[in-house]
């Protein structure tokens, strides 16, 4: 009997990563690290830009949302991700399934613009050092920071929205771990050429404009650093990148090569190795790169650390 949105499916079965089962063990095991490292990592990130007043900084703004971001983001699907390899048959209702793809969508892109927006912070606090107060204000930052929610808001909805539409008839397995949105797509018994269009244009929209504006903005900043900055000046000021550059290089070169491909192209498996890059790796790499690199974030820890033992 179809439910409410035309749907003869009320649950699916969830492959997992692998049906190897010598590998099931070690893997969750790896990945519940992964994840326990994940919350601490930016659990703690988050608490020192809380307590410690000289990181209420713009940067340290979107750092926060960033570590806020990835602490719900790794839990939408790791949970269900962990289970899928201690158990026989990992099973999802259809309205859980469409809520993770809704969640999933919604923190993937905000993380996205959040990236692009500090990488706009560096832009100004190399070129244009003078005009950074006025141009990284306050209000300028939390405009940036809701944009970024509203971009994120509008491209889960319509692919959401999407895929309410769809009927799924008598196939329920996905081939994969968490409920993707290419794998659920191909489990239906309608047409799918909207959905496909509208992933092509919202995740084109959602990555191309953001790599644009973050290439854009180090172009300038290279330009900037070439002809201002003294040897030593350069050092300092590619330092100050150098962790964004690679928690940009990590997040959209595994986001790019799963969404920027037809749907037909290449094996699901292949898509589910780059997923684990983008749903497991970068939450937990992202605390590490910015806390192991910046000397503002160990000077914190230091600090925090001591108040709490000189309290003891």
């Amino acid at each position: 009997m179809a439910t409410e949105n035309s749907s003869f499916v009320t649950e699916f079965i969830l492959v997992g990563l692998t049906d190897h089962s010598d590998l099931q063990l070690p893997l969750f095991l790896l990945f519940l690290v992964m994840y326990i490292i994940t919350m601490l990592g930016n659990l703690g990130m988050i608490t020192l830009i809380r307590l410690n007043a000289h990181l209420h900084t713009p940067m340290y703004f979107f750092l926060f949302n960033l570590s806020f971001i990835d602490l719900c983001y790794s839990s939408v699907f790791t949970p269900k991700m962990l289970i899928s390899l201690i158990s026989k048959k990992n099973i999802i209702s259809y309205q859980g399934c469409m809520a993770q793809l809704y969640f999933y969508c919604f923190f993937a892109i905000s993380e996205g613009y959040v990236l692009t927006s500090m990488a706009y912070d560096r832009y100004v606090a190399i070129c244009n050092p003078l005009l950074y107060n006025i141009a990284m204000s306050p209000k300028v930052c939390s405009n940036l920071m809701l944009g970024s929610y509203l971009m994120a808001f509008s491209g889960a909805m319509a692919h959401t929205g999407c895929m309410l539409r769809l009927t799924f008839c008598d196939a329920n397995t996905i081939n994969h771990y968490f409920c993707d949105i290419l794998p659920v797509l191909q489990l239906s018994c309608t047409s799918t050429f909207v959905n496909e269009l509208v992933v092509f244009l919202v995740c084109g929209i959602n990555i191309f404009v953001p790599i644009l504006a973050i290439f854009l903005s180090y172009g300038f900043i290279l330009c900037s650093i070439l002809q201002k900055y003294s040897t030593e000046g350069r050092v300092k000021a590619f330092s100050t990148c150098s962790s964004h550059i690679m928690a940009v290089l990590v997040f959209w070169g595994s986001f790019s090569f799963m969404y920027l491909q037809p749907s037909s192209a290449g094996s699901m498996n292949e898509g589910k190795i780059s997923s684990v890059f983008y749903t497991n790796v970068v939450p937990m790499m992202n605390p590490l790169i910015y806390s192991l690199r910046n000397k503002d974030v160990k000077l914190a820890l230091r600090k925090t650390l001591r108040n709490i033992f000189y309290r003891k």
